[in-house]
């Protein structure tokens, strides 16, 4: 699957009330590669880790908190698998009340001309970031739960492939992130968890999402261990912080090699989202990720691979900004595509 050269997208979250002026803002700066829109202001229920816990065992809400009661485990995992052994999608669907978003972005791509549309992007929260959010009755994470971490890894993926299912329907490529910022903190004293098992979990996670029905990629804006990602063999897209990690990013020039060599795509969050002041322009942005591109040729990847697998976002989600900042991002974003698709994205070195 070829992606073209500076195709942007968003990553996820929106500061929005309303779900459709939220998508006005979509369709407006990024109508070749439109999300559907996360809006935790809108609910407390969109959030990305409460939006994915439908129908999970054990997981209740309370006052405005997502809390585990193990109390009835055994009958509620029970219950829980026999879905999984039925294959039941529809179980596992992201309701209208925590996703407002997802089911106006629907309802829109039904109702306008889909010749615009390149791919449909999706998005769920990853089991490390989701796991890692949740404490068990003794205060530990669930991270650390093997029998709720599997539990989990199978429920997320269940809840992707029900949305890939359903969008199926436009006839249009998905492109499908995993959004796992808890893994910018892989390596560091805050994360006990091996590069080993990060690897074996994504890894069982990609393979419960059946190949060829969705671009799968991984979103991460902390800086990681890239080589995680390069070498999982169902993540054919790696979405990282290009504004403020880039030079650190580059430094898996081999990885990225093998991997843009296999099919995948760099998707550069170039755009800046907490250091963003208004300043900032198109030619500078792309200036800026030039100087990455230009390393990675240095450093033996060929420039017209770097280019045509190549696409753009912001560095991160825009859920807890006002809407006007977020439209500033997004305005600048679609510049920025622009600017590189109309082919000033020329060497520099």
């Amino acid at each position: 699957m070829r992606i073209t050269k500076g195709l942007a997208t968003g990553t996820g979250s929106l500061p929005h009330l309303d779900a459709d002026q939220a998508l006005d803002l979509v369709f407006k700066y990024v109508p070749q590669a439109p999300f559907w829109p996360q809006l935790p202001k809108r609910d407390f229920r969109e959030g990305m880790v409460v939006q994915f816990s439908e129908n999970l065992p054990c997981l209740k809400l309370k006052g405005g908190s997502l809390i585990f009661e193990p109390k009835e485990k055994e009958k509620e995992l029970e219950a829980f698998y026999e879905k999984i052994i039925n294959d039941d999608l529809e179980y596992f669907k992201l309701s209208a009340d925590f996703a407002a978003g997802l089911h106006r972005f629907y309802a829109r791509l039904k109702n306008i001309d889909l010749k615009p549309v390149d791919f449909v992007k999706l998005q769920v929260t990853g089991p490390f970031t989701f796991l890692a959010s949740i404490k068990d009755e003794q205060g530990r994470l669930l991270l650390h739960d093997p029998v709720f971490k599997q539990a989990a890894i199978k429920a997320l993926a269940m809840k992707l492939r029900w949305q890939i299912n359903l969008f199926k329907l436009f006839g249009k490529p998905i492109i499908a992130f995993i959004d796992e910022p808890y893994l910018g903190t892989l390596g560091s004293a805050y994360m006990t968890t091996s590069r080993e098992d990060v690897i074996g979990t994504l890894n069982e996670f990609t393979e419960n999402i059946k190949q060829g029905d969705a671009l799968l990629g991984v979103h991460c804006c902390g800086n990681t261990d890239w080589s995680v990602f390069t070498d999982l063999p169902g993540i054919k897209l790696i979405n990282f912080d290009a504004f403020n990690f880039q030079e650190k990013f580059v430094l898996y020039a081999q990885n990225l090699k093998g991997f843009l060599e296999r099919g995948g795509v760099i998707c550069w969050g170039i755009v800046p989202t907490q250091e963003f002041s208004a300043e900032e322009n198109a030619q500078f942005l792309a200036s800026r990720m030039r100087q990455g591109i230009d390393t990675l040729v240095k450093k033996g990847i060929a420039e017209k691979l770097l280019l045509e697998r190549l696409m753009i976002s912001p560095a991160c989600g825009l859920g807890t900004f006002d809407p006007q900042k977020a439209e500033q991002i997004l305005k600048l974003l679609s510049e920025t595509s622009t600017y590189i698709r109309e082919g000033r994205f020329s060497t520099q070195s």
